[in-house]
């Protein structure tokens, strides 16, 4: 089923995003992960992509194996910017094979001291998505970034990118992770004064690992709240005790979020079972 069609529907909607293994060694771990996962029965599951492109077969035949098996709808990913065109054209190709219609169109990082973008090739996501377009009837969503893309010069020129990439054929939005709501209600009143009308999924993060959490924001430019500061610095140190309160953390976003007419939440259950579950028994009656 297609995620816009999904997205129209009047009812909150609930999606987990799992990752592929970098090595063959990892694949069983991650499909026994990402099964667990589509038993919670969440609205669609999306698969991420390798940078460059390394783990695109992963990339399907997880997307696949969840679809066909557990009767599962998939996003599948799909970044362009160290890929030719040919390579896509493949992956399409796959996609298309395997039935599946829904693809998240993404330019993802350029690798440090390379020559990507590569010449003739992608610059910007909005043009694999004219490419995706083109090539088949597939659900196309593309990232947003609440707080402004950290390549932009300021949020005004951040926009009018995602209206280039909206206006190229994407049905849906993502968001980056953000800890404050209120930026991304700023966000919203924003992006649909500039004439981006399309639904957008909320990213929530879960965070059970406050140093890869830190990390992550310092790259991203990702505002750390003093109240999530608080809760990282009492329990960052233990681990069971920094799941629990990341998990209520998430769910209090998420319930916001929802009173306040959000409809779509994206779950980054980083291939964890168990953080997915917390957040789907947590909500059972309020997505219900």
């Amino acid at each position: 089923m297609k995620i816009r069609d999904i997205l129209k529907e009047e009812r909150p909607t609930i999606s987990f995003e799992v990752f592929p293994p970098k090595t063959m060694d990892n694949y069983a771990s991650v499909e026994r992960a990402a099964t667990e996962i589509a038993k919670l029965h969440p609205d669609f599951m999306s698969i991420t992509y390798g940078a460059g492109g390394g783990t695109s077969d992963y990339t399907v035949n997880i997307a696949s194996d969840l679809m066909h098996r557990y009767d599962t709808n998939v996003l599948a990913h799909l970044t362009c910017v160290s890929s030719t065109r040919e390579k896509v054209k493949d992956v399409l190709g796959k996609l298309k094979e395997q039935k599946i219609e829904n693809i998240l169109a993404l330019r993802g990082d350029i690798p440090a001291n390379t020559d990507t973008p590569l010449p003739g090739q992608y610059h910007y996501a909005s043009e694999l998505i004219e490419d995706i377009k083109s090539q088949g009837d597939f659900c196309i969503g593309a990232a947003c970034y609440p707080e402004g893309h950290v390549e932009a010069a300021n949020q005004k020129e951040d926009i009018r990118n995602l209206k280039t990439k909206v206006d190229a054929g994407v049905d849906f939005l993502t968001t980056q992770m953000f800890f404050d709501n209120s930026i991304l209600y700023s966000f919203l009143y924003r992006i649909r004064e500039a004439g981006i009308t399309v639904p957008v999924l909320a990213g929530i993060m879960p965070v059970t690992n406050v140093k890869q959490i830190k990390r992550s924001c310092d790259l991203s430019g990702t505002y750390l709240p003093t109240r999530f500061k608080s809760i990282a610095d009492k329990f960052g140190n233990n681990p069971a005790a920094m799941k629990q309160a990341g998990i209520a953390y998430a769910t209090e976003q998420i319930i916001d979020l929802l009173a306040n007419g959000v409809k779509g939440i994206h779950v980054y259950s980083m291939n964890k079972p168990e953080v997915a579950a917390a957040i789907m028994n947590n909500l059972s009656d309020i997505l219900r």
